[in-house]
């Protein structure tokens, strides 16, 4: 068994060191290093400490699952911590996918259910730290996550909606143009939403669905491109408009 060089030291040596591990990026080595602080100076402000930078260290060494489960464990220990804030934000950064927005326009892969719900729990503990601390340093990012999730999500549902139309697949297109409309509001993925029931609702020849549907995308999108140009209104993706 290895000799545990931290037996004499000072948690805030162990500290230090677990630090300069980070930095460096030694991850693993930092998080092992926390982790013997978390138990040194257990039931000190410094172990809280610890065990948020070990989730970091989870998170940067790619263990998210490991990272969430320390995060899990401390929003539930320390409900009244003063980092309350940033366990929730690095719980959200942790869930978050960068390239979520890419999947329909680059990659052209499906988002799986995985990366679905892992989007959805970002956004929970995005929303939750931008409800409970709205003046913390970490809520002005987490609300721009939160407009970036729920635009990807949205989009991606267009995405299909508009596979399903041109393969004459129209009633899928329906449903899924409405669940984007049912389960979002004010993204821009809407406005196409609508022009795709619009679209199906014609080639299925359900004329009085057609126009119902027609009113609402005018009276929303009044200037909507969609209705002159088709489809090929909008090529840029969402992110470019906004």
């Amino acid at each position: 068994m290895a000799e545990d060089k931290t037996v004499n030291w000072s948690p805030n040596k162990i500290y230090s060191e677990a630090k300069d591990e980070l930095n460096a990026g030694a991850y693993d080595k930092a998080a092992g290093l926390f982790e013997k602080l978390e138990g040194r100076a257990a039931g000190t402000p410094l172990a809280q400490q610890a065990q948020l930078e070990k989730a970091y260290a989870h998170y940067k060494s790619g263990d998210k699952a490991q990272a969430l489960a320390t995060l899990d464990r401390f929003l539930k220990l320390h409900p009244a911590s003063p980092a309350l804030d940033y366990a929730l934000y690095l719980k959200g950064v942790v869930n978050f996918n960068e390239d979520l927005g890419l999947f329909s326009f680059i990659t052209r892969q499906d988002l799986s259910e995985r990366d679905q719900k892992a989007a959805k729990e970002s956004f929970e503990a995005f929303k939750e730290l931008s409800t409970r601390f709205p003046d913390s340093r970490y809520t002005p990012d987490a609300v721009l996550r939160m407009t970036y999730i729920v635009n990807s999500l949205a989009q991606y549902e267009v995405h299909v909606a508009r596979y399903y139309y041109t393969r004459g697949a129209y009633v899928a297109a329906i449903n899924r143009a409405q669940s984007a409309l049912t389960d979002y509001s004010n993204v821009p993925a809407l406005e196409e939403a609508l022009y795709i029931m619009v679209k199906s609702y014609e080639a299925l020849g359900m004329t009085q669905l057609r126009d119902d549907t027609q009113r609402v995308l005018a009276q929303n999108y009044p200037q909507s491109e969609y209705v002159s140009r088709g489809f090929k209104a909008k090529d840029s993706p969402w992110w470019k408009l906004w």
